[in-house]
């Protein structure tokens, strides 16, 4: 491994925004006492997001104090961990996976157009506003090539590019203008390019959604099963001379339950969106999708009830998961924890 060393133009100081300091305590009162250096590596994820995206001498002192860690050992993980950076970055700092899976599908295209753009890797680019460097697999293999992009409203994954494409993202980022998450190409999350086709009747199929199938065509009948007899018709005799008792109606089906849309914003607030990935079982895929559908506050996940939860559900392609992870009382609990 490559030596790991500290920026030679260093701040004077380092502190903690009023959200980072939030999260900070959120972190550290997970252990308990005596053991707070286990959260010396969110406090450092924290510290680098206040920091302008990089990890600088007094941000990892100010760590080290609030844990009570020798600054040493925050050193010692801060240079061991390639996620820390500890140089100044860009703006938007654009990691680019090279690993096979987007490499064949044309990531090098993609190094090309960030080389022409804004230099060598590991640079800042003139205007301040990109950094780029190539890192391995994301995991986002199915949707190749792509890149992940940290800047101060977060983390999200950018999927099916080109150079074209890619182009066109570092030009919108650069002028400010808003970016949608995940496929770059129209792709629906994963699914093939023009939607599911699973299960689709090829004889209505007009390269739109179509009608699913009822039965599968050209199925093998049963055999070997015998028909089920039919039942007494109403007053028939029966041996005894006895009537057959009237078969009683069935019951009338269930209503499907009710779905309804939750209330969504078309952007964050003025203070800013909250960080979604703090809801134990969002991480940043489902918080890009969350915020792609209009939802960027701990209190609108906190209003669902059981008719808005189906609809996120279905939204998500997760169905129950809302409910297994207790969403609604993770985002009420972080709501009174925040002092909201």
């Amino acid at each position: 491994m490559s030596g790991r060393h500290l920026a030679k133009q260093q701040p004077d100081s380092f502190a903690f925004s009023k959200k980072g300091e939030t999260e900070a305590k959120y972190w550290i009162a997970k252990y308990p006492k005596g053991k707070q250096r286990s959260a010396v590596i969110p406090l450092l994820w924290i510290a680098q997001k206040d920091n302008g995206g990089w990890l600088s001498e007094p941000a990892m002192r100010v760590v080290g104090d609030r844990l009570g860690m020798a600054h040493i050992r925050v050193l010692e993980v801060a240079t061991f961990y390639t996620m820390f950076k500890l140089e100044p970055v860009g703006k938007h700092l654009i990691q680019v996976c090279g690993t096979t899976p987007c490499m064949l599908r044309g990531s090098g295209k993609l190094i090309k157009v960030c080389k022409n753009r804004i230099g060598e890797k590991n640079t800042v680019s003139a205007d301040g506003k990109f950094t780029w460097e190539e890192v391995e697999c994301l995991g986002a293999c199915v949707n190749a090539p792509m890149v992940q992009i940290s800047n101060a409203d977060g983390d999200a994954y950018y999927e099916d590019l080109d150079e074209a494409s890619m182009e066109k993202l570092l030009d919108d980022l650069a002028a400010g203008r808003a970016v949608k998450h995940g496929p770059q190409n129209g792709r629906m999350t994963s699914e093939p390019l023009g939607g599911a086709q699973t299960l689709i009747d090829k004889t209505l199929y007009n390269g739109s959604r179509a009608k699913p199938l009822k039965s599968i065509p050209n199925a093998p009948k049963a055999a070997g099963k015998a028909k089920a007899k039919a039942a007494p018709k109403k007053n028939t005799v029966i041996a005894g001379g006895k009537k057959a008792a009237t078969p009683k109606k069935a019951a009338a089906p269930k209503a499907a339950a009710k779905i309804a849309k939750p209330k969504l914003l078309k952007k964050a607030r003025k203070e800013g969106a909250d960080n979604l990935k703090r809801i134990s079982g969002v991480g940043p895929k489902i918080e890009g999708i969350l915020n792609t559908l209009g939802v960027f506050h701990f209190d609108q996940v906190a209003s669902w009830a059981k008719k808005e939860i189906d609809w996120v559900d279905e939204q998500l392609k997760f169905k129950g998961r809302i409910t297994r992870e207790k969403w609604i009382a993770q985002a009420k609990a972080l709501i009174k924890g925040a002092g909201k």
